[in-house]
């Protein structure tokens, strides 16, 4: 167990800047407070706006200053702890970092401290609901053996460094982690899981391979004993042929091990689909079945992927009970196909996560049917010609709103030119939902799934679902 006696001496006395006071940074710069560090929290709104929080730290102690990324001369501190949506090259960064400056983060240094085993999970689609599946699987194994707790977060749910304290080496961190914090990890997890890589977050990245990279960090050091990877994805199995620790390949179109790994990994896993079951099996090793695809609850070809990946993650932490148990009792992540309501025959279905088109694409096959559909947010440049030509030949209605609406209705009118599909476009959200509601007949379904960003209008893709979820509960 890791004692704050071993932090306070890494950060009494120092200064200590904290760029961004998120969701992951409170907590940080309070526990940084309590070890004795001169803190200073670098935001890019007013500091009356960071609430009664940030209030509370200054009558301790901690600073503010107006975030600028473009000063080289701001930061001048012995650590810089970024927020994940900060780039780590920006000038004030590299300059201080070239001075001396520690570049880290809250993930980071959790990585560094915690004495739990880590499983973490990155990925394009799928991150969430595949990290919520390993934590679930693996509190009921933990709770039947009767030692060991799970502790869930990264990216979803809570920051962890805060409860770093709290934690044995009987216990585990299952952690989402997205291509921003991967940037700059040095550690890798003990168990890594990549659930696949499509394009995403352009608007952020320089590139597709600077996205890859970031991706890859997840599996690039130690003390990664195992890696678990989508067969399926070309770019995920390729990252398993420089790998130099074993594999586990998943896949749900490919039968049997021989068509799934490659033939010199002989140390490596695969799950398959066969007579309607995910199955296990490879060199040398007789096959045994995992679970049954009817006992999965949520719906979606994708789902059957995240359980083939948490499975792949917990083999020898888990019995296939374990699995079973959740996968009877697991109703899904809430803003995943989430059914709001149903109400004068039309079901309202919630997928605000779908912030990038091939989330959509998978979403409306996974739903099927027509929906009238709601798009729009802020664009992340991303091509839209796949998701359009989808819905050209299956779907007749799109509501669309945010600042991407009139980016996505040109795309939908090049893949569409004779107009088959209906767009209405409605710049204020609340409106969008009751035009989409409005478009609904008995039998339909609403589905809102952006294919963007929520940043134009919302906060987080959260608040943009509990929005969506408060206006049809007054339809």
């Amino acid at each position: 167990m890791v004692s704050k006696e071993d932090l306070t001496i890494d950060f009494k006395n120092r200064n200590v800047d904290i760029l961004g006071f998120g969701v992951s940074n409170r907590p940080l710069a309070s526990m940084m407070l309590s070890l004795g560090a001169n803190v200073t929290v670098y935001d890019a709104q007013d500091e009356s706006s960071l609430g009664p929080d940030f209030a509370e730290l200054k009558k301790q102690g901690v600073r503010y200053e107006k975030w600028d990324p473009e000063r080289e001369d701001l930061l001048g501190g012995d650590y810089i702890f970024r927020t994940p949506g900060i780039r780590p090259d920006v000038p004030a960064i590299d300059r201080a970092c070239r001075k001396g400056t520690v570049l880290s983060s809250e993930m980071e240094l959790f990585f560094e401290k915690t004495p739990a085993k880590i499983i973490a999970v990155t990925g394009s689609d799928g991150k969430t609901t595949t990290t919520t599946l390993i934590g679930l699987i693996l509190s009921r194994a933990l709770q039947r053996k009767g030692k060991g707790r799970v502790f869930v977060g990264g990216n979803i749910g809570q920051p962890l460094l805060s409860q770093v304290f709290d934690m044995t080496e009987d216990d585990f961190a299952v952690v989402e982690l997205s291509s921003f914090q991967l940037m700059t990890m040095k550690r890798s997890p003990h168990i890594a899981v990549i659930t696949n890589i499509t394009p995403n977050h352009l608007n952020w990245h320089k590139d597709m391979n600077e996205y890859i990279d970031a991706k890859k960090r997840i599996c690039s050091s130690k003390p990664l004993s195992r890696l678990v990877l989508n067969a399926d994805n070309p770019v995920t199995y390729r990252i398993g042929e420089n790998a130099s620790v074993p594999v586990t390949y998943f896949s749900i179109t490919k039968q049997g091990p021989d068509r799934i790994i490659p033939s010199w990994q002989h140390a490596s896993r695969a799950l398959f689909l066969r007579d309607g079951a995910v199955w296990e099996g490879g060199p040398h090793l007789t096959c045994r079945k995992i679970l049954d695809i009817d006992d999965i609850q949520i719906p979606g070809k994708h789902n059957i992927e995240n359980y083939m990946a948490a499975s792949a993650a917990l083999e020898g932490l888990c019995e296939f009970e374990d699995i079973t148990e959740t996968a009877k009792s697991f109703p899904g992540v809430p803003h995943r196909l989430e059914t709001v309501r149903r109400h004068q025959g039309v079901r309202y279905v919630n997928s605000s996560i779908d912030s990038t088109p091939s989330r959509t694409l998978i979403s409306l096959k996974a739903l099927g049917g027509d929906p009238v559909v709601i798009m729009g947010g802020r664009d992340k440049h991303l091509p839209y010609e796949e998701l359009c030509a989808y819905l050209t030949s299956h779907i007749t209605r799109v509501v669309l709103t945010g600042e991407a609406a009139d980016l996505i209705e040109a795309a939908l009118h090049a893949s569409d030119p004779e107009g088959r599909v209906r767009i209405e476009k409605r710049p204020d959200f609340a409106e969008a939902v009751r035009t989409a509601s409005g478009l609904a007949q008995n039998g339909d379904t609403v589905l809102l799934s952006p294919s963007c960003t929520s940043f134009d209008a919302f906060h987080n893709f959260e608040e943009r679902g509990e929005r969506f979820r408060e206006i049809v509960n007054t339809i």
